[in-house]
């Protein structure tokens, strides 16, 4: 089954240059090798831009209105998506939970519509 592993974080984790980021850089860099085994076929990761880069669409009365930024405010934002294919929900949480992510933010485990 394929799930959807969506990582939330604060802004701080995305910044280069900031301490959060070394920290998180590094975690990332040791887990690399063994993503592997899980990801689904052809899958890269989705890394996002930090949330002030943002545009919010909203289609009322037919039309569209943008506004800058995230739709909610919040201190987490969803910082970056990866596609796992496990064998069941049980793995795909033990995977969730070593992904660095998961220590300074947390990690949506979703299976994908239509495959669960």
């Amino acid at each position: 089954m394929k799930y959807a592993l969506l990582m939330y974080q604060a802004d701080a984790y995305s910044q280069p240059g900031t301490p959060e980021f070394q920290v998180s850089s590094q975690a990332w860099a040791a887990m690399a090798p063994e993503l592997q085994e899980v990801l689904a076929a052809g899958n890269a990761p989705i890394g996002l831009a930090p949330v002030a880069n943002a545009t919010t669409v909203r289609v009322r009365d037919g039309k569209a209105l943008t506004t800058d930024g995230p739709f909610a405010e919040t201190h987490e934002q969803l910082a970056g998506a990866w596609l796992f294919d496990c064998p069941d929900l049980d793995e795909a949480l033990k995977w969730a939970a070593r992904i660095p992510t998961a220590q300074y933010g947390s990690v949506e485990v979703r299976p994908l519509w239509g495959d669960e």
